[in-house]
């Protein structure tokens, strides 16, 4: 049985290291001529993704691994805000680079995954201020909405399309993250369920309330490596998966494909 995460936060962060790489690349040509809307988001989620590994909290709780002024809930937060809309914009932007009919829907639905994401972060930001854990839930229920709509666009265009002049790997990288994710992700709601569920009534929000919740976002530091505060297997699988390698990788790799 595992009773701490140290080595694994230490191992972490090499995930800061392959994410600064990814970011250097995109200052070199060929890379440095992509699209902006492509490039941007790409470039803003590696530097967050490299803060991240090498300074990672989890909101609930304000549980951080380093007791430093730059483990803070409150900027960290505010980091992956610009981050996350930059991802799943870039998605977004891909879906309609590669609908060649311009169907309707289709382009409907890739704007709809931003504003889903534009509420996720309400969400979020709402828990970390109010301490309510079920807009966590919420929180990662647009996240399963955003993927499976990612995943079932993906699936059409790569059914009825003929030509994507090389571009078809964007299609199958989203439906093999799709295939994968998302059952993990039910799994974290059911957890995030559960755990909400649990929670004591909390008292009616008010303004004081809220500038307190901010003043701890920014202040309270719980230190720990227990592995039951960092959320055990999942809370290890979220934070390489989405920090240190998956996310970073798709995302460089969505930036090489956009010079061909």
């Amino acid at each position: 049985m595992v009773v701490s995460f140290k080595l694994f936060f230490w191992l972490l962060k090499l995930g800061a290291l392959a994410n600064l790489y990814f970011l250097g690349r995109t200052f070199t040509f060929p890379l440095a001529s992509v699209d902006a809307e492509v490039l941007i988001p790409a470039q803003i989620l590696f530097a967050v993704s490299a803060f991240r590994c090498l300074f990672p909290v989890r909101y609930k709780d304000n549980i951080v691994f380093h007791n430093s002024p730059l483990s803070s809930v409150f900027l960290t937060r505010l980091f992956a805000t610009f981050s996350e809309v930059a991802l799943i914009y870039q998605l977004a932007h891909i879906i309609r680079l590669l609908n060649h009919d311009q169907i309707g829907w289709v382009d409907s639905l890739s704007w709809g995954m931003v504003v889903i994401v534009v509420v996720s972060q309400i969400f979020v930001w709402g828990s970390i201020l109010t301490g309510r854990r079920m807009l966590f839930f919420y929180e990662e229920l647009g996240w399963t909405l955003i993927y499976a709509i990612n995943t079932i666009v993906s699936a059409y265009l790569y059914a009825t399309v003929d030509n994507f002049g090389g571009r078809e790997i964007l299609l199958q990288v989203s439906l093999f993250f799709g295939l994968v994710y998302l059952p993990w992700q039910f799994i974290h709601l059911r957890v995030l369920w559960l755990d909400a569920r649990g929670e004591q009534a909390r008292t009616k929000v008010t303004w004081n309330s809220l500038a307190r919740g901010l003043h701890q976002s920014i202040h309270l530091k719980n230190q720990t490596s227990d592995p039951k505060a960092w959320g055990g297997l999942i809370g290890v699988m979220w934070m390489t998966a989405y920090w240190a390698t998956l996310i970073p990788m798709w995302m460089c790799l969505i930036v090489i494909i956009n010079t061909i």
